[in-house]
């Protein structure tokens, strides 16, 4: 498990899982990659410890054709969220590639999304490209914010600097 997150991967929530099955079928006949990102399961309304994967980030600069994907290093966060990568197999493969194997490191649990897309054209890999059991998870992502802070914490702020003066 990463150093940044709390417990076990307990599963993806549908709404990536749909949004990595689209990119795979938009990019067709090419492959596909991001990368996933969790959050905290209390935090999506699970009452229990663990993180579930609530997120299929897009990397500006990837390149792909039919038999890869590449990632631009330089253009991946430096992300405490980083759970592992997805994929898709234009040849509808469910497995992984020697080149996978080498690309699985980062993270926790990396998917393979085959052709033709559907619902059940998917599986998750362990670091070892040992298939693991993901449950699709139905709950809501938490929103997404531009800036991590609101009034209250600007006011917070302005208070201090006044203190300080």
């Amino acid at each position: 498990m990463g150093l940044f997150r709390s417990g076990e991967i307990l599963g993806i929530a549908e709404s990536a899982l749909d949004f990595a099955r689209a990119a795979s079928e938009d990019t067709h006949p090419n492959e596909y990659m991001g990368l996933l990102r969790g959050d905290k399961a209390r935090k999506v309304g699970l009452d229990r410890d663990g993180t579930v994967l609530t997120d299929v980030l897009v990397i500006p600069g990837t390149e792909s054709d039919p038999v890869s994907a590449t990632l631009k290093t330089n253009m991946v966060p430096n992300d405490m969220r980083a759970a592992g990568s997805i994929h898709s197999h234009p040849n509808g493969v469910l497995q992984p590639s020697d080149a996978d194997l080498a690309t699985f490191g980062r993270g926790d649990v990396h998917i393979i999304v085959g052709y033709p897309y559907g619902p059940g054209d998917w599986q998750a890999f362990d670091n070892d490209g040992e298939p693991v059991d993901l449950p699709v998870l139905d709950i809501d992502p938490p929103e997404e914010t531009f800036f991590d802070f609101d009034q209250h914490d600007i006011d917070q702020e302005l208070r201090e600097e006044e203190w300080d003066s």
